[in-house]
C-alpha cells in the first residue's frame, strides 16, 4: 500500500508510524486510518520488528476524526450504507500482536483518544492532553479501551464528563506511563521501545496475547491459560539458552 498520510521508519527493531497531516492536526480521515492499520499489520508480519511506536507530525498527536469527511459522508450515504462501510481498523490496531507505544506529542481528542487508549503504553510530555468527548456530541466510544487503562471509576468520569485531561493528570491516573519534557519525548519513547524490541519476540507476543485474552478470566483460568500457552505454544527457553551471560560469567556447576 502506498502511504499518503503516514510516515514509516524502522530503527533498532522498532517501527515508528507517524500520522502525517500536520496542517489538519493529523485528523484521522478514512485514508489515514486505513494506512495506519495497514502499517501496523505490516510491522506485525515483519520478523525484524519487536515494537511499534505511533505518533503524530507537528504539534498534535491527532485532533480526532475528520469532521469534514464525516459531514460529506452523511450527505452522500444512508445510515445503512454508512454501517456497511464501517471497518475494524481501530480494533485491529488494538489487537496488534506486537507491543504498541503512543508517543504523545500533543493533543489526542475524540477518535484519537480511542486510538491512544487502545495502545499498550503511552509516553507523554507537557503538551500531551486527552479528551474523550463523544458524550458531548451524541456518540459513544472508548468504552472498550479506556477502562483497561485507568480503571472503571476514572474511565466513567472521563467518558461521562468529556472534559480535557492535561498531562500531569494523565500521568497520575496511569493514562501516561511516563511524562518527560517535550525535548526528551522521542528519546524516552525509543529507550522503552528498544528495550522491548531487544527481548525475545515470540515471548513478548505470547505475553501480550495472554494478557488480552485474560481480561475477563478468573485467577485460575488465567493460570491455566498461561500454563497451556507455555506448554503447547511457546515453551520457555532452556537454562542454557535463557542465561548465556550468567553461564559465561559463572561457569557450570561440577557434575
Amino acid at each position: 500500500m502506498n502511504y499518503e498520510h503516514i510516515l514509516v521508519e524502522k530503527e533498532d527493531g522498532v517501527a515508528i508510524l507517524t500520522m502525517n497531516r500536520p496542517e489538519k492536526l493529523n485528523a484521522m480521515n478514512r485514508r489515514l486510518s486505513q494506512e495506519l492499520r495497514d502499517a501496523v499489520k505490516a510491522a506485525d508480519a515483519d520478523d525484524d520488528i519487536g515494537c511499534i511506536v505511533i505518533t503524530g507530525a507537528g504539534r498534535a498527536f491527532s485532533a480526532g476524526g475528520d469532521i469534514h469527511e464525516q459531514r460529506e459522508d452523511d450527505r452522500k450515504f444512508t445510515d445503512a450504507e454508512q454501517d456497511a462501510r464501517r471497518t475494524r481498523n481501530s480494533y485491529d490496531i488494538a489487537a496488534s500482536a506486537k507491543p504498541t507505544i503512543g508517543m504523545m506529542n500533543g493533543l489526542a481528542f475524540g477518535g484519537a483518544g480511542v486510538l491512544a487508549s487502545s495502545l499498550d503504553m503511552r509516553i507523554g510530555c507537557e503538551d500531551s492532553k486527552f479528551r474523550f468527548l463523544a458524550a458531548a456530541y451524541g456518540r459513544i466510544n472508548s468504552t472498550w479501551t479506556l477502562p483497561n487503562q485507568v480503571g472503571w471509576p476514572i474511565a466513567k468520569e472521563l467518558l461521562f464528563s468529556a472534559r480535557v485531561v492535561e498531562a500531569e493528570e494523565a500521568y497520575r491516573i496511569g493514562l501516561l506511563n511516563h511524562l518527560v519534557p517535550r525535548a526528551e519525548l522521542r528519546a524516552k519513547t525509543m529507550e522503552l521501545a528498544r528495550t522491548i524490541a531487544a527481548n525475545n519476540h515470540a515471548t513478548i507476543i505470547g505475553i501480550k496475547s495472554l494478557m488480552l485474552r485474560q481480561m475477563n478470566q478468573n485467577l485460575e483460568e488465567q493460570y491455566e491459560a498461561e500454563r497451556h500457552f507455555t506448554t503447547h505454544v511457546v515453551r520457555g527457553a532452556k537454562a542454557e539458552d535463557a542465561f548465556p551471560d550468567f553461564i559465561a560469567r559463572h561457569g557450570r556447576p561440577p557434575s
